[in-house]
């Protein structure tokens, strides 16, 4: 019988404390955590609100590391290097195994402590995950080639790339080029408890939106689509926007312009279960994404989910499938939100079939795979 692997010290490093970056942190630091290793985070204090607050009080019992928050800001700014220096030695004295950094800042951060820590002779494995992140900047423009540009340099000081799902990777191919170090497949999952029905409320919307209130998730879009379906089935329906950001007021006079604001509710960031009471139709309407939990979530959850041909949907709905829209095109998501509405039989037969989801789309086969990458990096004749 082979030793007994010791647990290792895990910590993820990000920048925004929201969405799903921080869910997808959040479930692999419970799944690690509960199979016996010490898991830290470190991001940004300034971003979140109530419901992420209640969130980091769920996941601080399984955080033996600990909670590092401090400034980090979104754009590129001087002060990046004080939040390095002040990660580099905080992290330093934690003396992780791993440094794990998803998003642009946190592959700065995980990357750059990780290489540093190396120097100083530490054995610890440095992985980013771009969850999105720099893929959605074009090198067509100046800022985008400079971002990208960096993300080929940033390489060098990494064991290993992590890509949500194969859209991720073929565009980081294509705008960054082909990887020069290890790179992983793993797929977002969810846990065991979230697959089960969520019962409607009894006074259902016909359609929801949940999650952040900014233009690249589309809440445009879908208030723009909902008008049109009005106007396709010939009578008025119900909707409600559940989440917050940067351009909720924005949004909120859009739906008030179109005379919308009997039908079209607006409501705060809530668990997301809770929301899928609210209506038995969830649409995704982003103009860009990774591997999104919202269509994961719904799904499990024994929604209908209709959603925009962007990133790894297609991986999950299915390549041909009916749900799929245009991006950006309100006219083509609302004839496929019409087309859910009219077909009783609509979600059965375009949705993908519940064994097959859960086995590729489980928190725990997820954290599995990413465990058994972080020992492959540390084994490694470099690091052993």
């Amino acid at each position: 019988m082979p030793p007994p692997q010791r647990p290792l010290r895990i910590i993820h490093c990000f920048r925004s404390p929201v969405g799903g970056i921080f869910r997808h942190v959040r479930d692999l630091a419970e799944q690690h955590a509960g199979a016996g290793h010490q898991v830290g985070i470190l991001c940004d204090s300034s971003t979140g609100g109530e419901h992420e607050e209640r969130l980091f009080e769920q996941i601080r019992p399984h955080l033996a590391l600990g909670l590092i928050r401090l400034p980090i800001r979104r754009s590129v700014s001087p002060t990046d290097l004080g939040a390095l220096w002040t990660s580099y030695k905080q992290i330093k004295a934690l003396q992780p195994d791993v440094l794990h950094g998803h998003g642009a800042k946190g592959g700065v951060l995980a990357r750059i402590i990780g290489s540093a820590l190396r120097v100083n002779k530490y054995c610890v494995a440095r992985l980013y995950s771009p969850h999105g992140g720099s893929m959605h900047f074009e090198p067509r423009s100046l800022t985008g080639q400079a971002v990208l540009r960096l993300e080929r340099l940033q390489e060098r000081f990494g064991d290993a790339l992590v890509f949500v799902c194969d859209d991720e990777r073929w565009t980081y191919e294509r705008k960054v080029g082909k990887p020069i170090r290890l790179t992983r497949r793993i797929y977002n999952g969810i846990g065991d408890d979230e697959f089960e029905p969520v019962p409607l409320a009894p006074d259902a919307a016909d359609y929801l939106y949940i999650g952040m209130l900014r233009d690249l998730k589309g809440p445009d879009v879908f208030i723009d689509a909902f008008a049109r379906t009005e106007a396709l089935v010939g009578h008025p329906l119900r909707a409600k926007i559940i989440g917050d950001g940067p351009d909720r007021d924005r949004y909120a006079r859009m739906i008030a312009d179109l005379g919308l604001s009997e039908r079209i509710a607006l409501m705060p960031a809530m668990p997301s279960r809770q929301g899928f009471a609210l209506s038995p139709r969830v649409v995704v309407p982003s103009r860009a994404e990774a591997m999104p939990y919202t269509v994961l979530e719904a799904l499990a959850a024994g929604r209908a989910v209709i959603a925009s041909r962007v990133g790894g949907i297609p991986e999950v709905l299915g390549t041909d499938s009916e749900a799929l829209a245009i991006p950006g095109d309100a006219a083509d998501l609302s004839r496929i939100m019409a087309a859910s509405l009219g077909d009783p039989g609509w979600q059965a037969r375009v949705m993908p079939r519940a064994d097959d989801f859960r086995s590729r789309f489980s928190a725990s086969i997820m954290a599995r795979d990413m465990l058994d990458l972080y020992r492959d990096i540390l084994d490694s004749p470099g690091l052993s």
